[in-house]
């Protein structure tokens, strides 16, 4: 009798630990398009998988950088960001002052930390140099998985793609690559992110280091959000792209050119962050003020 009945159950174990495979492969593909994996420009050998996506039909996204220090207008951005409601939020990069374990356990988890589990991050300078150190570290245990240099999820429609300013994206570069092999669909639904802004009427200017970026997503992307200068801009449509700089997040302002004729919005005296209400072909944005207030705000569409 024993033996009659472990005849029956082993090929069923085996059937449903077959199907359990084939599950955890399925939502593996999800993630097919993280970076390369390998032991470069600061990735480990283990494999690393990309933020999850958000397939409802309407998602809230907030962006906003430079909010990485233990200030008090970091900690009101990040409050108003929570009270407010985050499907998701990006992390345009900067954790300051040097973006270390410890920075990230006293300058970033108090304030943004509240939102690490919804996070989707991209690295900016200040943290880069000790990035194995901080921040793949604070993410992996942040997320529950080991964070890609670049990657790409969806969220209501768009293809939102972080990527990695602070290493190699020269042409050519495995970074580059993996963008081509991400934009080969059609259509331009998608948002790209990243620290270093392409253009910039504030301290940093413009960033042409950047341009292999900027150059690939013509035509594939309709937004482009950046940090690192610290206030919020929003520049005319280029090549069809509107790049937002949300960098407000809480370290000290800096000054915007406000006469420079490529700018169609600019404020560098209030800390908040960009909203971007998602669905499928609409992005509704806005600056909001840490107070609530709504300082810039219209619709991008796109096409599928």
């Amino acid at each position: 009798m024993k033996v009659r009945w472990l005849l029956v159950l082993v090929p069923t174990l085996v059937a449903a630990a077959w199907v359990l495979a084939q599950a955890v492969g399925s939502e593996r593909d999800d993630f097919s398009l993280s970076s390369d994996t390998g032991s470069t420009e600061g990735e480990s050998a283990a494999p690393r998988r990309a933020v999850a996506s958000i397939n409802r039909p309407r998602a809230v996204v907030w962006a906003v950088g430079d909010g990485g220090t233990d200030s008090p207008q970091a900690t009101r951005v990040a409050r108003s960001i929570a009270r407010a409601g985050a499907d998701r939020l990006l992390y345009l990069g900067d954790v300051y002052p040097e973006g270390t374990a410890t920075d990230y356990q006293e300058n970033y988890t108090p304030n943004y930390g509240r939102l690490a589990a919804r996070t989707a991050p991209t690295v900016g300078n200040h943290e880069a140099p000790m990035a194995d150190q901080g921040y793949y570290p604070y993410w992996e245990r942040a997320l529950g998985t080991a964070l890609s240099p670049y990657y790409t999820f969806r969220v209501s429609g768009w293809q939102i793609l972080s990527l990695n300013s602070e290493i190699d994206h020269d042409l050519g570069s495995p970074q580059l690559r993996w963008l081509d092999r991400a934009l080969a669909p059609g259509g331009n639904c998608r948002i790209a992110f990243w620290h270093r802004p392409r253009f910039s009427a504030g301290t940093h200017g413009d960033v042409s280091h950047v341009a292999p970026f900027w150059n690939a997503l013509e035509g594939h992307a309709r937004i482009v959000l950046n940090g690192h200068d610290h206030a919020m801009q929003r520049f005319r449509p280029r090549a069809g792209i509107t790049e937002f700089i949300s960098g407000s997040g809480g370290a000290d302002l800096s000054p915007v050119v406000e006469g420079d004729p490529r700018l169609r919005f600019s404020n560098d005296s209030r800390y908040g962050a960009l909203r971007l209400k998602l669905r499928r072909g609409r992005a509704d944005y806005s600056f909001v003020t840490s107070s609530g207030r709504v300082l810039d705000k219209g619709t991008i569409t796109c096409r599928r």
